[in-house]
């Protein structure tokens, strides 16, 4: 009788998930992904199917990284508004390990690699970014309404200024920018906004 494939699933997905957003989808061989994760070739194709299929499933994990994020700061209504702006920030950006930092994001690095031609994923990356952008924009009326936000900005424009701000700050701490001049990019995009 066959041995039971034993891994740690989520350790496995982390890996995985790492690799893809150190190197990108096309440099992911299968190969390093199986060096990376520590399962067999057969393990992958059983348990995660073909390669775009698991690199959808990382996607997912990360998505859910996301999700944790914004539960703690834009989508947390004990936070006022600009309060849960910069907590975003610094959660995703600011407060994370250099390492991490460095890597940039796995969206923004999906969406600029070859990767943007293949339209199922494309999908997935867009509905992320759909879903940060939409709690920025809740929390941009808010400020509205509290006369927070800068006269003349809506909160439409204000979330494309700061979604647009993440995607830059993304790819300059892949460039290899420290937390501290990503934070005052923030501070002064915000301060510009209120």
């Amino acid at each position: 009788m066959a041995r039971p494939v034993e891994f740690e699933y989520n350790d496995v997905l982390n890996n995985a998930m790492e690799q893809f957003w150190r190197e990108g989808f096309e440099a992911s061989s299968v190969q390093k992904l199986l060096d990376v994760t520590g399962i067999n070739r057969g393990t992958l194709y059983n348990s995660f199917g073909d390669k775009d299929t698991f690199f959808k499933a990382c996607l997912d994990h990360y998505n859910k990284m996301i999700a944790k994020d914004l539960d703690a700061s834009l989508n947390n209504a004990d936070l006022a508004p600009w309060a849960a702006v910069e907590k975003y920030f610094d959660l995703t950006l600011l407060s994370v390990t250099n390492k991490q930092r460095s890597m940039g994001c796995l969206l923004v690095n999906s969406f600029c690699e070859s990767i943007n031609y293949n339209k199922d994923i494309q999908k997935i990356v867009r509905a992320s970014f759909a879903v940060i952008r939409k709690a920025l924009v809740k929390r941009l009326k808010d400020a509205e309404k509290g006369g927070k936000l800068k006269k003349g900005v809506s909160a439409d424009f204000a979330a494309e200024v700061l979604m647009n701000t993440l995607y830059g700050l993304r790819v300059n701490s892949r460039d290899g920018k420290n937390a501290k001049a990503l934070g005052e990019l923030v501070q002064f995009t915000v301060s510009s906004l209120q």
